[in-house]
């Protein structure tokens, strides 16, 4: 949809993602980096969604690829978790830190500080928004991330293979908070 063919609620939604995007996900690659942003609309509250984005330590309770997350020691900015990722994508593992978590604003950012992939540098940032779909209490997320390009890789297929990861994770979360939305849950959990 062309910008000047939408309807009032289109419009407000597209200024409403570009100010959210400005805000939290302007990421300033170097040279050898790459970076992206994703949305995705969800038909579920978005306390329902931030239920399950917020969990640092259960990321597996909405993304396939990972089978097992392990925090050392206590929830909060700098916990550091080990990501065991299931098979079928060059990686076994990740070494992921909490870097941003506003549990007011919905922010959530994470950096990967080592693991047996290429994504080197990858830090990433997550934000749930409350809006109107269909009439009905939905949701805007935004992914944004930046990371290096791989030697032997160009920008443009490093940024294909972590928005098709990111989409998948967020076609997912759409999955498991509607699902939960049509049973009547609210959230998922209280904890971090």
């Amino acid at each position: 949809m062309v910008f000047g063919e939408m309807d009032g609620c289109d419009a407000c939604n597209a200024v409403m993602e570009a100010q959210v995007i400005c805000r939290h996900h302007a990421h300033e690659p170097r040279e050898n980096q790459c970076s992206s942003v994703i949305v995705r609309h969800i038909k579920a509250p978005a306390n329902l969604v931030w239920s399950l984005v917020r969990r640092f330590d259960q990321p597996q309770k909405y993304k396939p690829f990972v089978s097992r997350c392990v925090v050392q020691g206590d929830l909060k900015i700098g916990s550091v978790r080990e990501v065991n990722v299931k098979t079928g994508l060059p990686a076994t593992t990740s070494t992921e830190r909490l870097e941003l978590f506003d549990d007011d604003e919905h922010v959530l950012g994470i950096k990967i500080l080592d693991g047996d992939h290429r994504l080197r540098n990858y830090s990433s940032v997550a934000t749930v928004h409350p809006e109107i779909i269909d009439g009905r209490p939905g949701t805007l997320v935004i992914e944004s991330f930046v990371v290096d390009v791989p030697e032997g890789n160009t920008k443009d297929d490093t940024c294909y293979f972590v928005r098709a990861l990111i989409n998948c994770n967020l076609n997912c979360l759409a999955e498991v908070s509607e699902r939960m939305a049509a049973s009547g849950q609210v959230e998922a959990s209280n904890a971090v």
